[in-house]
């Protein structure tokens, strides 16, 4: 298997060089991408490809079930690396529907460390149990969580330290929450965009 994906390496590298001479060397020459990605690690939904976009125009972090977990040092380390080396001014929470991550946190059974890692998804389907009630369908449930739980990344994203003092500094960043369907190959707009002027950028707090 391993050989084969070599191969399969060649066979792309060389495509690419002939396809656009010279791609390989602008690739490594500097990294400017428009967007950070925050996706699911389901291997249907990679990001570049789903939203149209060459390698080096959108820098990615993934995990099971886009969750956004504000103690994450893995995901906090990749946004203050967008932020304030690379430049985003477009960050992207992105889920899908069919979410395996999803539909375990809907489970009445053990699934190991990611029933704590998944816990953020079952807080938001005991929140919202009343709307999610309302959909008979148990997959429509599901769908309608997976793109609940986007809303709420959003919103936790908004809410870190390095976007507050982003926008305390001026920087024009934006969040936004985006479903994808595998069934279709659409990406959806959750309209929950969250900008400077939509939140207090202010660390005073006031009890």
């Amino acid at each position: 298997m391993l050989e084969n994906l070599l191969e399969r390496n060649k066979v792309w590298s060389r495509s690419r060089q002939k396809e656009e001479p010279g791609y390989f060397s602008r690739l490594a020459s500097h990294q400017a991408p428009e967007f950070f990605w925050i996706g699911c690690s389901d291997s249907r939904v990679p990001a570049n490809v789903v939203a149209g976009l060459d390698p080096g125009e959108v820098f990615v972090h993934r995990n099971v079930a886009n969750v956004v977990h504000s103690s994450d040092l893995n995901l906090l380390s990749a946004l203050e690396f967008a932020v304030e080396s690379l430049k985003v001014r477009e960050i992207i929470v992105c889920g899908h529907y069919g979410c395996g991550g999803v539909k375990a946190a809907t489970e009445d059974f053990p699934h190991g460390l990611a029933d704590h890692w998944l816990e953020p998804i079952r807080r938001q389907a005991r929140f919202h149990a009343r709307e999610l009630a309302q959909h008979g369908d148990i997959e429509v449930r599901r769908d309608r969580l997976a793109e609940l739980n986007v809303i709420e990344g959003v919103g936790r994203v908004a809410e870190t330290p390095i976007m507050r003092r982003a926008w305390r500094a001026g920087a024009d960043i934006k969040i936004h929450g985006l479903i994808y369907s595998l069934k279709d190959g659409l990406l959806r707009d959750l309209d929950c965009t969250i900008r400077a002027s939509d939140v207090q950028t202010s660390d005073e707090v006031t009890f």
